[in-house]
């Protein structure tokens, strides 16, 4: 029985809707739960902003334990450097080479000619080659090109050393026996197909995305473009998957998806991307699920402290590596153990400390269960104050939201603790504010015996580190 590997191209059909903007934390749980899934392949957006863009790769590269996690590639070999310097720490890396092969898309879109573009084609997977085995070769808007240059196209992807190659339908106007026949025409006209793993991804434009596919699985593809969030573009995971886990035997194949437990993974991918978020908090994210813990305890050493500050999502440099090692002895040496949340408070305590651009002036918070909660703060920066009022959700909702207002940038709130670092009537409490800035991790801490002055601190913490790097 062969098996059909599941690609899941949900987070880029979502970017490519523009209805839903994914956070980075989103994006890596979303991943997170497609490996857990048994996807066969997790397909990542290109890199469009280098510095942010590869941080994410990177961090699901490392997140990922089963899946292959995929990329996109620009046509020519910088792209192919620049990705793959984001994607080799990953398990199973995969670059993708896309390239129109229909005469409209090349020449009014693209701009060349049949020849040049199989000799980019050629040029972009042989790179690709220097660094892995596993690419992929996507052929777009496949259906619409002549024949005889799409059979030319795809055979000299795989004498390239294309290793998948993906016949896609961007138009979606073929019914499910023309498509396969589309397919079994194809594969009869290049018999070097039968070396490589034939993939297909279809368009729903006649809602027929999930026919062609499996029609497409009948005649020999082994991988299927899918995905949970299909935004009615391509084929449905979850139908494709119900089809092959029922029927599949009849044409010899089976998938790897935990078809047990898919139900509770989709519902948790679609209140994930789809569900129902303030457009003005800035709790874009909510807050850590536990699965970073970490426990350390004295007799870690110095690697193992920072693969567990890396694990948390911060790079520190090696003075600051140094400094969070030295905060993180002294707590050991009277603490059995030191968990993720003690972490994220000596990173932000020990790690990158900069001048304050912004100095905390005063605060003002009205907040009430019959009046909405308001938030007036004053910050001083070059000795000017500088004033916001907001009105949020809560009392910390709406400071947070003053204080975006007065930096003028809404920054990603990765994650936000409390905890009461003393007991009794007047106790103490401590406040984490994570806050991510082109993809990286910052982390500002606040104490005091007011809960909203000590989470005020620690936003503006981290926001004076932001401030300080990014003007270097």
């Amino acid at each position: 029985m062969s098996i059909v590997r599941i690609n899941d191209a949900s987070m880029r059909q979502i970017t490519k809707s523009g209805e839903n903007k994914l956070s980075f934390k989103n994006k890596l749980e979303l991943a997170k739960l497609l490996d857990r899934l048994g996807t066969s392949v997790i397909e990542l957006d290109a890199i469009d902003q280098v510095k942010a863009d590869s941080l994410l790769i990177k961090s699901i590269a490392t997140s990922v334990k089963n899946s292959i996690v995929s990329v996109p590639v620009e046509l020519n070999k910088e792209s192919v450097d620049i990705t793959w310097n984001a994607l080799q720490t990953a398990e199973k890396p995969r670059l993708v080479v896309e390239a129109p092969v229909s005469t409209v898309q090349m020449e009014y879109i693209y701009h060349k000619k049949p020849a040049a573009m199989i000799e980019a084609v050629k040029e972009t997977i042989t790179a690709c080659c220097e660094h892995t085995k596993d690419v992929e070769f996507v052929a777009n808007d496949a259906t619409r090109s002549e024949e005889s240059f799409l059979y030319e196209v795809v055979k000299e992807a795989i004498n390239a050393g294309a290793q998948t190659v993906t016949i896609c339908d961007a138009a979606g106007s073929m019914l499910p026996d023309e498509f396969a026949k589309f397919i079994d025409k194809l594969v009869k006209n290049v018999p070097e197909l039968k070396n490589v793993t034939l993939s297909v991804s279809c368009s729903d434009a006649l809602a027929m995305a999930n026919a062609c596919t499996v029609e497409a699985v009948r005649k020999g593809a082994r991988e299927v473009k899918v995905a949970v969030c299909a935004m009615n573009e391509i084929a449905s995971l979850p139908a494709v998957v119900n089809v092959l886990s029922t029927k599949g035997s009849e044409f010899d194949v089976a998938c790897a998806v935990q078809t047990v437990e898919m139900n509770r993974v989709v519902r948790q991918i679609e209140w994930l991307c789809f569900g129902e978020q303030s457009k003005t908090s800035p709790f874009d994210s909510g807050v850590r699920d536990g699965e970073d813990n970490v426990i350390l305890s004295s007799h870690d050493d110095l690697s193992a402290v920072l693969k567990a500050v890396e694990k948390l999502g911060y790079e520190l440099n090696e003075e600051d590596g140094k400094a969070v090692w030295e905060a993180f002895r002294q707590i050991a040496s009277h603490k059995e153990q030191i968990g993720s949340k003690e972490l994220d408070a000596i990173v932000a305590s020990a790690a990158m400390q900069v001048p304050s651009t912004y100095k905390l002036d005063s605060f003002v918070i009205n907040s009430g269960n019959i009046i909405s909660a308001t938030a007036h703060v004053t910050l001083v920066k070059d000795d000017k104050k500088l004033n916001s009022v907001a009105v949020g959700d809560g009392p910390v909702d709406a400071a947070f939201l003053a204080l975006e207002q007065i930096a003028g940038t809404h920054y990603e709130l990765d994650d936000f603790q409390i905890r009461s670092v003393t007991q009794g009537h007047e106790a103490m409490g401590e406040t984490v504010v994570r806050l991510r800035s082109n993809g990286k991790l910052y982390a500002g801490r606040g104490i005091s015996t007011d809960i909203i002055g000590a989470s005020i601190r620690a936003y503006v913490n981290a926001l004076n580190k932001i401030v300080y790097e990014e003007a270097e």
